[in-house]
């Protein structure tokens, strides 16, 4: 059998969860069956039976077109490239929406079996608007297509599967529940810190971690609220960047430079990270928080498990299926807005109830130790990629009989 993976992110260029998802099942995947990635980038790559191909996206121009436009246009145009070259798999499988269109043209064009997982779903993220504009109204056409038309779904949650059948005109047969997973070799404790001693990060003094985009979606800027409420001591290490919008990221800066003001152990890493420099912070971190208002699954929350530390995350989404609360961690619940972009009702509640779950964490040792144990516990036992890409072959496989 032989898959061939759609998607925008893959190695060298990963900024997100979806990215990451992809890189390591495609390896797993590859000890069972033929793998081809074919990806937004540059990439060129052969290695036992997994092949990389990257198909040009940043130099397709449209100047004429409106900003927010191009990428919309840049992803079709891709999408279609990714079509010409001859497709010999069994099965084309999709990831988030940048790659749909693509799948959608090789089912059609190929008549191979369409599989789709769904990291995110476009309308539970309208703040993506500001992102696209009106291109937001075609990203969303473009993966209800897809969605539609898909022989198979891959929820990676149990909540995520009720918001597919909830938005999506979908039988529920297809809709198949596989957790996202985790590289248990390489996401482990280490006592290497010179990323610490780079950005000036205090050994001594313990630490709150945020690790990711710069998006509505992640709620950074709820964290940010919250850190006049953290204890004093405590210092706060965000290594965030890659901000959706200039002007999400204008607002991040303006709130961090006005908490600078009166707090001094505020560190902020405005860019992604390499892998180890971010395990190396995972693993120090006495604690790492995840304020996100909507996410799918929420992979951030099972490295930092997966490093021996405990997190304290907002209620909502797949991360109640990730973190076990008073076991593994601490979940906040948000009172949100019924419909999206699920705001939180009252912002400035759910700063403090972070920074309480925060201190909390902080100032018991003897339960952030346990924590962190029971974290490393809980993805040995449900998140390895072994059984991931194990479950993903049996669903290719009821494709083809």
């Amino acid at each position: 059998m032989k898959t061939l993976f759609f998607t925008r992110e893959f190695p060298p260029y990963v900024y997100g969860g979806a990215g990451v998802h992809v890189e390591y099942l495609a390896e797993e995947l590859s000890k069972l069956m033929k793998v081809e990635v074919r990806s937004f980038g540059n990439q060129d790559t052969s290695e036992g039976n997994l092949t990389v191909k990257g198909f040009p996206y940043d130099n397709v121009l449209f100047d004429s077109a409106e900003e927010k436009l191009k990428a919309v246009f840049k992803t079709l145009s891709t999408g279609l490239h990714m079509n010409a070259d001859f497709i010999d798999a069994d099965i084309v499988h999709c990831h988030t929406w940048y790659a749909h269109f693509a799948g959608i043209v090789a089912k059609l064009c190929y008549g191979i079996p369409l599989v789709i997982t769904t990291h995110s779903l476009e309308p539970l993220r309208p703040w993506k608007r500001e992102q696209l504009g009106r291109g937001y109204d075609a990203s969303s056409w473009i993966e209800k297509t897809a969605i539609e038309m898909a022989d198979a779904l891959i929820a990676v949650s149990e909540e995520t599967k009720e918001d597919v059948l909830k938005y999506f005109n979908v039988d529920e047969k297809k809709v198949k529940v596989i957790y996202n997973g985790i590289n248990l070799q390489q996401y482990i404790v280490t006592s290497e810190s010179e990323t610490l001693d780079e950005y000036q990060i205090d050994k001594t003094k313990p630490y709150v971690l945020f690790v990711g985009r710069i998006t509505r979606q992640k709620g950074i800027i709820h964290l940010v609220n919250a850190i006049k409420y953290i204890d004093e001591n405590t210092q706060i290490v965000l290594c965030a960047g890659a901000p959706d919008t200039k002007e999400i990221g204008l607002e991040m800066e303006q709130a961090v430079n006005e908490i600078k003001k009166t707090r001094k152990n505020v560190i902020w890493i405005d860019k992604m990270l390499e892998k180890k420099q971010v395990i190396q912070l995972y693993s120090h971190a006495a604690v790492f928080c995840c304020p996100s208002i909507y996410e799918p699954f929420g992979i951030i929350n099972i490295e930092a498990m997966a490093c021996n530390t405990a997190v304290v995350a907002s209620a909502v989404g797949g991360i109640k299926e990730v973190v076990v609360h008073g076991e593994t961690g601490i979940l906040v619940p948000v009172e949100q807005q019924t419909e999206a972009p699920f705001e939180p009702i009252n912002p400035d509640k759910f700063a403090r109830d972070l920074a309480e779950g925060i201190n909390t964490v902080i100032n018991n040792p003897i339960l952030r130790n346990s924590m962190a144990q029971k974290g490393r516990k809980r993805v040995e036992d449900y998140f390895d990629w072994i059984s991931i890409a194990k479950q993903t072959e049996e669903l290719y496989k009821s494709l083809k009989k």
